[in-house]
């Protein structure tokens, strides 16, 4: 599966953007679809996951109350609504594809995903 991340941009603290990470290929409803981000001279970090129905979802703690993952199968499309943005949050975001059942302790590891994006950036001002 291939993966195209869209939506990044330049907010205000407190702002919103919502991402959205395409899926190419006949399959996409078969993959946990996660979210990462990766800001400049950090290790990647999980953000949030979602299942293959898109009926469980879990989160960092960090977004957690602020963000929404959602996931529309028809479409093959996931989405990560931000809202309540903080400087922190600035990075750039990328979507992963994993082929296995849903397990949140998979989730929140990026070597769990066979499949990336090319990654999009959002930048929080102060």
């Amino acid at each position: 599966v291939q993966l195209q991340a869209s939506g990044g941009g330049l907010v205000q603290a407190g702002g919103s953007l919502r991402l959205s990470c395409a899926a190419s290929g006949p399959t996409f409803s078969s993959y946990t679809m996660g979210w990462f981000r990766q800001a400049p001279g950090k290790e990647r970090e999980f953000v949030a996951a979602i299942s293959r129905i898109g009926g469980r979802t879990y989160y960092a703690d960090s977004v957690r109350g602020r963000f929404t993952i959602s996931k529309d199968n028809a479409k093959n499309t996931v989405y990560l609504q931000m809202n309540s943005l903080e400087p922190e949050d600035t990075a750039v975001y990328y979507c992963a594809a994993d082929p296995a059942p849903w397990s949140p302790p998979r989730a929140v590891h990026p070597r769990s995903y066979d499949y990336w994006g090319q990654g999009t950036l959002v930048t929080v001002s102060s």
